[in-house]
């Protein structure tokens, strides 16, 4: 991008904010897809292009090619935003970016670059607090009666005590800094404002026509922040507000909320107007990994999810375990949970390193931020972990470099799994392609078919006479899958996973995976 334009982007942005009209841009039409495949990358792990061990922007724009050849269809980012954080949640400022990860003009030029390749891409957007040190927390506390003083709430306004992010007035980043984090007050006009302007803008960009991005992932989006009573109604009053003047400058733009309860969000997408939540109830049912718990969560997720809203699927992300470590170190069960995610109705989600098996834990009874940063390690590029190009940021701090997960040459890595035809990043590239091309494994209906099985999970997806029958033994003895004649309809099945012809009633061992088809 010239020096011109990105000085264009910071001036626009700012008149934005400041209250100026934004003029309309000139959206060219782009082809969006009626199901996605994500990819979450958390931005500092993921790939450092400068040599500073920091992943950036350029970092994920050098290794689009990696993203599509694995065939998502959808990028999500964990925060740019400036904060004093390393995981860029509680901002510092609400506009631009963290130095660390680059420029307003690595910026456009990874979304330019997504986009031409055919990916979509969501930000993630969490603003209903901020980090001591934002403007608006420095003028609010000199003066709280002051215009900055409405754009907080506050425990004690005389004494300038802002009201806390869930009653502590501090909080640790990982290493070891204390930092305030205040209640913003969405009821407040000019703040409703400035948010809306600020997501017009990284929604349609003036000045870079077709750089907009897809959608927004909505952190810890709730009725009444925080159960506090001091901002409810907030789905009526702020967020469906919000999300009507996003569409009405981008139709096709969808909000993925994470619901602060972890429950089956149906009032955020009735009430709220997302367009998806998270499936964490059946995410929880996938680490069990037990026949009874997967079956009561598909069937209460899809009571839940109204026709034209969508269940994001996960098996992890940045506030969980590593789905690796969450089942055992297990490669079998790694490799059915990932079958099960990918077959269910839903939009599957992959956490950066899921494909490859990587592993962390949060740290049990830790308060401060270093409790969360096993399972944010940087991405396995090279057998090497030093190697250029991985984000090892971490190493700065002797205890959190000696409690990782990942190590050099332990077969974690895509350089050694790509070697290798029997590793977990082949078998997530193989069902993921199968994702994509089956018709029914992507909005068509779904059905448990072996309800009476204790052990063996059958799900078969349909769409029109084509379908997909998953069967997997969740048990710990050889089974014989005892499906209901007439989900079979005397249809011949072959193997999509190995090829061949395959009949769905023949002996599974235990956490064998079959997937077959109908054409």
């Amino acid at each position: 991008m010239s020096g011109g334009r990105w000085r264009w982007a910071r001036i626009a942005l700012w008149v934005a904010l400041l209250g100026a009209p934004l003029a309309p841009a000139a959206m060219p039409p782009r082809a969006r897809p009626s199901h996605e495949i994500f990819y979450q990358i958390f931005v500092r792990s993921f790939r450092d292009s400068n040599g500073d061990r920091i992943g950036d922007l350029r970092g994920i724009t050098e290794k689009l090619g990696y993203l599509q050849h694995l065939g998502i269809t959808s990028i999500l980012l964990t925060p740019l935003q400036p904060s004093p954080f390393y995981h860029n949640y509680f901002a510092s400022h609400f506009t631009g970016i963290d130095p660390a990860y680059g420029t307003m003009a690595d910026y456009f030029a990874f979304v330019h670059a997504a986009h031409e390749l055919g990916l979509k891409v969501y930000l993630d957007e969490e603003f209903q607090y901020v980090a001591q040190g934002n403007p608006w927390w420095r003028k609010a506390r000199a003066h709280p009666y002051g215009r900055y003083g409405n754009y907080l709430l506050w425990r004690n306004r005389a004494r300038g005590i802002a009201e806390p992010f869930l009653n502590r007035a501090k909080w640790q980043d990982y290493d070891g800094r204390s930092i305030g984090i205040a209640m913003v007050n969405l009821n407040d006009p000019a703040v409703r404002r400035y948010f809306r302007r600020l997501l017009l803008f990284w929604a349609d960009p003036p000045g870079h026509p077709g750089d907009g991005v897809d959608g927004f992932r909505i952190d810890h989006m709730m009725d009444n922040l925080d159960h506090k009573g001091l901002e409810t109604h907030l789905f009526s009053r702020f967020w469906a507000p919000l999300f009507r003047t996003l569409k009405a400058r981008r139709p096709h733009l969808r909000i993925l909320a994470e619901q602060a309860d972890w429950g089956y969000g149906h009032r955020w997408l009735t009430r709220g107007h997302a367009d998806m939540v998270f499936a964490f109830p059946l995410r929880a049912a996938l680490v069990s990994l037990s026949k009874r718990s997967i079956a009561e969560a598909i069937r209460a997720t899809a009571a839940a999810t109204p026709p034209g809203k969508a269940q994001v699927l996960l098996l992890e992300n940045h506030d969980t375990d590593r789905y690796m470590s969450a089942v055992g170190d297990t490669m079998a069960r790694a490799r059915a949970g990932a079958a099960i995610e990918l077959v269910l109705k839903g939009e599957p989600l992959i956490y950066y390193g899921q494909e490859l098996g990587m592993r962390g834990r949060v740290i049990a009874h830790d308060m401060n931020d270093e409790a969360q940063i096993p399972e944010r390690e940087a991405f396995r590029w090279r057998n090497n972990l030093l190697a250029p190009g991985s984000a090892i940021w971490y190493r700065s701090d002797p205890r959190v470099w000696q409690r990782r997960y990942n190590r050099s040459d332990d077969g974690v890595s895509l350089q050694a799994e790509r070697a290798n035809p029997q590793s977990l990043y082949h078998w997530y590239r193989k069902l993921i392609a199968l994702h994509r091309s089956r018709p029914e494994l992507n909005g068509g209906r779904e059905q448990l078919v072996c309800p009476r099985d204790p052990q063996v999970l059958c799900v078969l997806r349909r769409e029109g006479a084509q379908r997909t029958l998953l069967e997997v033994n969740l048990g710990h003895t050889v089974r014989r899958p005892r499906i209901e004649r007439s989900a079979l309809s005397g249809a011949r099945w072959s193997d999509l996973l190995h090829g061949g012809s395959a009949h769905p009633h023949a002996p599974l061992r235990p956490l064998e995976v079959r997937i077959l088809g109908t054409t």
